[in-house]
């Protein structure tokens, strides 16, 4: 008698293997490999959540409502809009539990973010991918690979791991060129690090269209990881919907209040920005002296090519690892010969490029 069977595409997911991954005997790690914010979180958001350890047997409010409030407040968008979740990959979840299944397509480009095929999988549905033009979402090669089938687009903008985005007009084309059927998800995890002046969130069309949703966290520049919270904003269509689907208590106590606390705390967000205003381009700079090739990034972690050979990045990643400084393997989104570096505090970013140099050079 065989047991139980999982629905198809199931078996077919990879499970995700995140950058914080420990490495052994090595002392203090300089954890470099998932995008955490440099400074850590605000302040204001530490003192929150210790005030509130006295409400840990307390069930969370199930509308999540003060914390959209501050995101109401402070990105200006209607609170009625805004749904939050588990982090973005709760939302990722939803979205496609709700518009895609067996026989649907979501597509996505080439390097984007592994959670989409993943999520596309647990649905029973296919995902597809379209090719990149310079580490660059290429819109017409998305809209080439659009069908009957499809049923949602990502597109993340800033892209992780590449660290490229494409200009509001660009995101305006390709949301013109899809049917009303399909949802475009801006995943915009990184909008906040972005200073370019040809640069948007894609909210604006949230406001005029009902089949966007944009995509936020608080796992970045906010340094929340840990609590596990990220928004939505949808037309009232799809926030309807996924607050239907999505739980009752979803979002713990804890990350409602340090989130709003760090939302409300917008002084310790410039400075987080200024920090990677300096260190980003210092890092680029100084591994471009070195020899290898930086991928441009608006974002706060930097995607650089090895070169083939002894020096490669299989062989960069063991080294810096031995020595307790932890960066990100990019085999699983096809980019074996780069390492993916974020720009963590001073020290940690310069110690990084001096083993590299000491790497190179041995």
């Amino acid at each position: 008698m065989s047991g139980p069977t999982p629905r198809p595409g199931i078996l077919d997911i990879a499970p995700y293997v995140s950058g914080g991954n420990q490495v052994k005997d090595v002392g203090k790690l300089m954890q470099l490999s998932s995008n955490e914010g440099a400074l850590g979180p605000s302040p204001a958001a530490m003192q929150a959540l210790k005030d509130m350890a006295g409400e840990l047997h307390r069930y969370p409010d199930g509308g999540s409502t003060k914390i959209r409030q501050a995101i109401a407040k402070t990105y200006g968008h209607p609170i009625e809009n805004i749904v939050c979740g588990a982090g973005s990959d709760e939302l990722i979840a939803l979205l496609l539990k709700s518009y895609a299944g067996p026989g649907d397509e979501v597509l996505y480009s080439q390097h984007g973010f592994l959670m989409y095929p993943i999520g596309a999988k647990a649905v029973g549905a296919t995902p597809v991918t379209a090719k990149e033009t310079n580490l660059r979402t290429d819109v017409d090669a998305l809209l080439a690979a659009v069908t009957a089938k499809t049923k949602v687009v990502f597109v993340a903008n800033p892209n992780n791991p590449t660290g490229s985005y494409i200009t509001p007009q660009e995101m305006r084309r390709l949301h013109a060129g899809l049917r009303p059927d399909i949802i475009l998800v801006i995943d915009a995890a990184y909008a906040e690090y972005v200073g370019k002046n040809d640069y948007t969130s894609g909210s604006e069309l949230v406001d005029e269209f009902d089949n966007v949703v944009m995509m936020r966290t608080l796992s970045k520049i906010y340094a929340l990881a840990s609590l596990r919270l990220g928004w939505a904003y949808a037309s009232a269509p799809i926030a309807d919907v996924l607050n239907r689907v999505r739980g009752p208590f979803n979002v713990s106590l804890a990350a409602q209040i340090a989130g709003e606390a760090a939302v409300l705390d917008q002084k310790f967000v410039g400075d987080s920005r200024a920090h990677n205003d300096k260190w980003l381009p210092w890092v680029t700079e100084q591994l471009t002296a070195l020899g290898l090739t930086c991928a441009p990034s608006v974002t706060n972690f930097l995607l650089v090519r090895f070169p083939d050979g002894a020096k490669n990045a299989d062989a960069a990643w063991a080294y810096l690892a031995e020595r307790g400084i932890l960066i990100r393997k990019m085999t699983a989104y096809g980019l074996s010969h780069s390492l993916r570096i974020t720009i963590g505090a001073e020290d940690e970013v310069k110690a990084t490029v001096e083993a590299i140099r000491a790497f190179l050079k041995g």
